[in-house]
């Protein structure tokens, strides 16, 4: 009896092809190569999704604000609509990001451990990296947590569209209206301006305390994406 196992139709079994791999280099490197371009084009998608959430915020926000102040009748809430789009579209991009970052991380270990030592030998290679590799194919799992992903996300992008959307709602409300109190402006139908000033500072409040959350724990992002 023979003491090679073989698969559907006489094909090799997986363990058998997988020590033809590991015993012929050149296929290995053909697999190995294939994998990274592989890994290289899923992390681009998702990079593109990305961008494009935040060139929709972009849009969105610069819409409203030209609508906003376009005339004096235009209510001044449309703004604080703005605001928790925003948020939306913060929410939305911290998903993508998780994505994003299971491909990115993959195409790092690769880059750091393999390509990075064929330029500069060093000594920082990770002992364990093929390890860690290996169960993230069989296990996939999301390498950074949803709160570091909206925390990231708020600090390199959405802090500032916030930021432009704040100033703009402060101006409505008292430079392009100056013949009223601040009281008398920000308050909405149903709601006084009190209470809505105090909704808008407990968003902002909320909002810098996420980002500085995570801001001085060491995270290695690759340019800081």
């Amino acid at each position: 009896m023979s003491g090679t196992e073989t698969g559907p139709a006489g094909e090799p079994a997986d363990s058998d092809l997988v020590e033809q791999l590991l015993e012929d280099s050149g296929n290995r490197t053909n697999v190995n190569g294939d994998f990274y371009r592989g890994e290289v084009d899923r992390a681009t998608a998702w990079r593109a999704r990305l961008d494009q959430t935040t060139n929709w915020a972009v849009v969105v926000v610069a819409a409203i604000l030209t609508w906003a102040f376009s005339g004096g009748s235009n209510p001044h809430y449309v703004i604080l609509i703005g605001m928790f789009a925003v948020v939306a579209f913060l929410i939305t991009e911290a998903n993508r990001y998780r994505e994003y970052d299971v491909w990115r991380y993959r195409v790092r270990l690769l880059q750091k451990n393999v390509f990075a030592e064929l330029y500069a030998r060093t000594s920082a290679v990770d002992t364990d990296w093929q390890d860690e590799l290996g169960e993230l194919i069989r296990n996939p799992t999301f390498t950074v947590s949803f709160g570091h992903a909206l925390a990231h996300r708020l600090r390199r992008v959405y802090l500032a569209l916030l930021g432009v959307l704040f100033a703009a709602w402060v101006a409505r409300i008292t430079v392009f209206v100056p013949e009223q109190t601040w009281r008398q402006t920000a308050a909405i139908p149903g709601l006084a301006g009190e209470y809505v000033v105090a909704v808008v500072a407990g968003l902002y409040l909320l909002a810098g305390a996420l980002a500085l959350w995570t801001h001085r724990e060491k995270q290695v992002r690759e340019f800081s994406e």
